[in-house]
């Protein structure tokens, strides 16, 4: 985490719907790395994507803004996301 932000958060992002094997976790990668934001998007064998991301709350707020904006592949159907103070403990944004 870099010291300009006071105040960096961690979200944690369940998405539901048609998201896997359509590009969704690559698109996820690249809005978090635009937005400067370091974690990783998984498929999990239920069928949703789990994303996790720390950084700036701003930018968080603007992930997940656009994992439910529906801009993405695939077919995003509900996002239930929850927050915690940053970790520290990710680095890059990786694809699982």
């Amino acid at each position: 985490m870099s010291g300009r932000d006071p105040d960096p958060v961690r979200l944690v992002a369940w998405v539901h719907g048609q998201v896997q094997g359509v590009g969704f976790r690559w698109w996820t990668r690249s809005r978090a790395l635009e937005l400067g934001l370091v974690g990783y998007a998984a498929n999990k064998t239920d069928g949703r994507v789990h994303v996790v991301a720390e950084g700036p709350r701003q930018a968080c707020l603007q992930l997940v803004d656009l994992l439910r904006g529906g801009g993405g592949p695939g077919t995003v159907e509900l996002v239930v996301d929850s927050w915690e103070p940053a970790r520290g403990d990710l680095s890059g944004f990786r694809e699982r």
